[in-house]
């Protein structure tokens, strides 16, 4: 019995075994799943992406309160947060972190999925993980230019900057490189900003949270 209980948990292999397998995923099958785990799909391939910690929300949040009311104000468009499919081109969604979808282009809203977008924010997951900063960094970059999203916000807790990067031609051109003390603008919408170091600060209180003090040890 004690051996039983020592035992290591393991995941519910039979459940996972009613899925398809990796690869072989449709995209009705992925439109058709139906989680609050943050999902994204690839030519027949799931990516379930790490549950987001509280600064980042609290960064998004921050940038969703300032797109939405500068968006609602002027009649611009829709303005909404992940988890929110975006359909990039067949066989490939995206969940961005924000969207910005123009009122001229409303068509393209759909109840399961939007197709593309107009502007795109996210905020970088994680503190070190090659993977997960790659992901938002370089290839999202590419795929949001192909998929021909006018505008890419790259919000970079860890570097402490945003990045916002505007569509020319089949790639992006960096409209700014924006540090803290600064305000960060948009191309597309004339007169959008953001100041980033209220944007980021959610991080900066995360961070001197985890720093011990006195240079006293984390362990005791």
């Amino acid at each position: 019995m004690g051996k039983l209980l020592n035992r290591r948990p393991e995941p519910t292999w039979a459940i996972a075994e009613l899925f398809p397998a990796q690869g072989t995923w449709s995209e009705d099958e992925y439109l058709d799943l139906h989680t609050n785990r943050l999902v994204e799909f690839s030519d027949g391939y799931l990516d379930v992406l790490p549950m987001p910690t509280t600064s980042h929300q609290q960064i998004v949040a921050y940038l969703y309160g300032l797109l939405l009311a500068f968006v609602t104000t002027k009649d611009l468009g829709t303005v909404l947060f992940a988890p929110l499919r975006v359909r990039l081109w067949r066989g490939k969604f995206r969940e961005p972190d924000l969207v910005f979808m123009a009122k001229e282009h409303v068509s393209r809203i759909h109840e399961q999925f939007w197709h593309g977008a107009d502007l795109a924010m996210e905020v970088v997951s994680g503190e070190g993980e090659d993977e997960d900063r790659r992901r938002d960094l370089v290839v999202k970059r590419r795929e949001y230019a192909r998929a021909k999203i006018g505008e890419y916000w790259i919000i970079d807790p860890r570097e402490q900057r945003i990045t916002v990067l505007r569509l020319a031609g089949k790639t992006y051109a960096v409209h700014g490189e924006f540090a803290t003390e600064t305000v960060a603008t948009s191309a597309l919408l004339s007169g959008f900003s953001v100041d980033v170091t209220a944007a980021l600060a959610p991080a900066v209180r995360a961070t001197a949270r985890r720093r011990p003090r006195n240079g006293q040890s984390k362990h005791r």
